[in-house]
C-alpha cells in the first residue's frame, strides 16, 4: 500500500513539472519590441522565401506595422483587464472585429503578392495555411484519439 502511494505521488509530481516546464515561443516573445519582432520574422522568411534585398526591406515595413498593431491590441486588452472592464464581446463587436481582421489579411496577402515572386508567393501561402491548420490539426488529433 506505501509503493502505491509512493508511485502515484511521484506521478502527480511529475506531470506538476511537465506542465510547468512546457513554455510557448510566444511567452518569450512577449517581452520583445516590435522593432526586434519584426526584425526575427523577416529573417524567417528571408531564409524560407531566399528574399532579395529589397524584398527584406519591403517585408520589414509590413512585418514592423504588423507588431506595432499586435502590440497595440495586447495593451489595450491589458489596460481592460487591469480595470475590471473585460467584459465579453457583443455579437456586433465579435463582428466588427473578426471583419477588421480580415480585411488586414485580405490587405496583407495583396501586399504580399506585389512583393514576392509567384512561387515565393506560393510558398509563403503554403507556410501561412500550414502554420494555421498546425494549432486545429492538433486538437483534431486529440480527438480522433478519444
Amino acid at each position: 500500500m506505501k509503493n502505491v502511494a509512493l508511485v502515484v505521488m511521484l506521478l502527480v509530481g511529475m506531470t506538476a513539472i511537465a506542465q510547468k516546464a512546457k513554455d510557448n515561443h510566444r511567452g518569450a516573445m512577449k517581452d520583445l519590441t516590435p522593432e526586434q519582432v519584426a526584425t526575427l520574422q523577416t529573417k524567417q522568411m528571408t531564409l524560407a522565401l531566399d528574399l532579395s534585398q529589397a524584398q527584406q526591406s519591403k517585408i520589414q515595413a509590413i512585418n514592423l506595422e504588423n507588431a506595432k498593431l499586435r502590440k497595440t491590441k495586447m495593451e489595450e486588452r491589458k489596460a481592460a483587464r487591469k480595470e475590471g472592464d473585460a467584459k465579453r464581446p457583443t455579437s456586433e463587436e465579435r463582428y466588427a472585429m473578426k471583419n477588421e481582421m480580415l480585411d488586414h489579411q485580405i490587405a496583407q496577402k495583396a501586399a504580399m503578392k506585389k512583393i514576392l515572386s509567384e512561387d515565393q508567393f506560393e510558398k509563403w501561402s503554403k507556410m501561412k495555411h500550414a502554420k494555421r491548420k498546425g494549432f486545429r490539426g492538433n486538437k483534431d488529433k486529440q480527438r480522433a484519439r478519444k
